[in-house]
């Protein structure tokens, strides 16, 4: 299991939904946060807690903790208004992490500048990659094999630089396998040898459950 942490998804569309959907099913704290009751109840069943609630007021948010919350996402549809206002005030409040759904490039813009950590274009990045982002911090890209099974590029971990693959048994503690490693960007080497030695910046290609690998890449 990934360390458990807490997420508000404010705007509980599909993209917001979506979003709350995958961190649910991974077993952390979500909170679901939409001015419209309808869209809070069709998403009750996606999320810890659903809460009818206007974001951009700012006695609203601090009535909620939302300062508590690891990562706020602001998944608002296509009031730019309230999206830009919401974010505005996250920022102010000292959220340690936003991401927000952008519209458009102008939007995108201006949300870059009050200084939102990770804009998102939904026609170019759906819910279910953001949401494994942030499950899976040392995930720098994955493909979807199965509905449990995943091929991701992880960040070599750490702990594991200047151990071979023997030795760290990767396979048999974290039932995950590495395929192949990527080496200063141009180098692959597939199916490498027990005893090849990791390397600081080495990219490991890995296979296995999805659950699997969002704990092997959360290691430290």
């Amino acid at each position: 299991m990934a360390i458990k942490k807490q997420y508000a998804v404010i705007g509980l569309g599909r993209f917001g939904t979506s979003i709350a959907r995958r961190l649910h099913e991974a077993g952390q704290e979500v909170l679901g946060i939409d001015i419209d009751e309808e869209k809070v109840e069709d998403a009750i069943a996606y999320v810890t807690d659903g809460v009818i609630s206007d974001s951009t007021e700012e006695k609203a948010l601090l009535s909620l903790d939302i300062t508590n919350f690891d990562c706020v996402i602001v998944a608002i549809g296509d009031d730019i208004q309230a999206s830009i206002l919401t974010c505005m005030l996250l920022k102010n409040l000292g959220i340690q992490k936003i991401i927000a759904k952008a519209i458009g490039k102008r939007h995108g813009q201006v949300l870059g500048a009050i200084g939102v950590d990770l804009i998102i274009y939904p026609e170019r990045d759906m819910g279910e990659r953001v949401a494994n982002q942030l499950l899976s911090p040392n995930t720098l890209d994955y493909i979807e094999l199965s509905k449990d099974h995943n091929l991701e590029e992880v960040i070599t971990p750490s702990k594991m630089i200047g151990k071979n693959l023997r030795e760290l048994d990767v396979r048999a503690k974290f039932n995950v396998s590495v395929i192949a490693i990527i080496r200063k960007g141009d180098m692959i080497i597939v199916s490498p040898s027990p005893e090849e030695l990791l390397q600081k910046e080495d990219i490991l290609v890995t296979i296995g459950s999805k659950n699997d690998l969002v704990k092997f890449s959360s290691i430290d």
